[in-house]
């Protein structure tokens, strides 16, 4: 049986994965270890817990975590492992407590994760030193990241250069009005390899194409789109910035990140059904521009950015065999429900869309899963996705 080193040896450059790389249970158990216990993930918006003593809980395959503001009005993350005998101390999603009690033996921590109640404790042993276990955690423009490493890799450079961005669209006074769960029965790389590429876009997202320049394969058609959305960028409040820091383009030491601004199509000022505007606007933006803005935070994490709504997209694995989307809608703070926006018309592209490519992924892994598959060339308009294999794969190979 081949070792991974061997497959990476043997896999094709810029062409799409061996079998064994999307069936492989050592392939999927090292995949875990190197980039969802050592990534940075966008896990929620800080407008979710106001208070103090507020609370929810994040879950990834074995680990949880508790997110919770502390006294000090700062946003702690804890590992939801007692330090008694290891039980689940938060059984609900979310909620608000002074204190967390773990519901076995009562064991009771503060809000800063300190044991501060464990009857009848054997002389000797000191509650101080049996706190919970922290969990690495950043609030970046009201993006809630968590990190499982203890040693994880530094957000600086993401701060620095995704700052303007993040403020020209005000992401630390948004909320999150929508968040749905999409389960896909397919290895996650074929999800984020999908999520890469818009090569696919035409014959298989209509409604997103109907308003997205993304689907253009004519270079000349998608320039003139693009330099037209470009030259109202000013008058909208807005600056053309091009960041490119992902993926084979990552910094070492430093987290992956990317920002760029594609046109949407005349008529379209927004990812509505009608173009038109959906919600009120965000951030610096004074006017609608027909465009769409794509964040990458890490290497599952994408976000795009309208000039009423920001969708968030993060892709994680549930089994070797399956993975999940987890899609987020974002409007501004104030934003009033059935006042200021409609939650079916504000979910409404990405909903369909989500649901479309979760049948593309599906089918995708169904085709890996013959005798018959070979990897295939990817193609020009593929290049992002070319990008994430050739990082992918050299991560393995370390």
């Amino acid at each position: 049986m081949n070792s991974i080193q061997q497959l990476i040896k043997q896999q094709p450059k810029d062409w799409s994965l061996k079998q064994e790389f999307y069936k492989k249970a050592d392939i999927y158990e090292r995949e875990i270890e190197k980039i969802y216990m050592d990534s940075w993930l966008f896990i929620g918006h800080n407008s979710q817990i106001p208070n103090k003593g507020d609370y929810f809980v994040y879950n990834l395959l074995s680990e949880s975590v508790i997110i919770v503001r502390g006294r000090d009005d700062q946003i702690h993350a804890y590992m939801n492992v007692c330090r008694h005998r290891g039980s689940r101390i938060c059984v609900e999603e979310k909620g608000n407590v002074k204190r967390f009690t773990c519901p076995y033996h009562a064991w009771t921590y503060n809000l800063e994760g300190s044991l501060i109640t464990a009857k009848t404790l054997s002389n000797g042993i000191k509650k101080e030193e049996f706190g919970l276990h922290k969990c690495q955690i950043e609030v970046v423009e009201g993006l809630i990241l968590l990190n499982f490493s203890d040693q994880p890799s530094s957000l600086d450079n993401l701060k620095d250069e995704l700052s303007e961005p993040m403020k020209m669209f005000g992401f630390k006074d948004l909320k999150i009005a929508a968040h749905k769960n999409y389960p896909i029965d397919a290895n996650w790389k074929l999800a984020v390899e999908n999520y890469n590429e818009c090569y696919h876009c035409a014959p298989s997202h209509p409604e997103y194409s109907q308003s997205h320049t993304q689907k253009l394969t004519d270079i000349q058609e998608y320039d003139q789109s693009q330099q037209k959305m470009l030259d109202s960028l000013s008058a909208c409040g807005m600056k053309n910035i091009e960041i490119s820091a992902d993926y084979t383009s990552q910094t070492s030491g430093q987290e992956q990140y990317a920002y760029w601004r594609y046109a949407l199509f005349d008529g379209y000022v927004t990812g509505s059904k009608s173009g038109k505007p959906i919600a009120p606007l965000i951030g610096e933006i004074k006017q609608f521009n027909s465009g769409a803005s794509d964040f990458n935070i890490g290497p599952v994490t994408f976000l795009l950015a309208y000039c009423d709504h920001v969708v968030v997209y993060v892709f994680t694995p549930t089994e070797h065999t399956a993975c999940q989307c987890d899609v987020y809608w974002m409007v501004h703070g104030n934003a009033i429900e059935g006042e200021d926006y409609n939650l079916d018309e504000l979910t409404w592209l990405w909903d369909v869309t989500t649901k479309a490519d979760e049948r593309i992924v599906i089918n995708n892994q169904k085709g890996i899963n013959s005798r018959k598959y070979q990897p295939g060339p990817f193609t020009e308009k593929e290049s992002s996705e070319k990008k994430f294999i050739r990082w992918y794969l050299a991560l393995m190979h370390d």
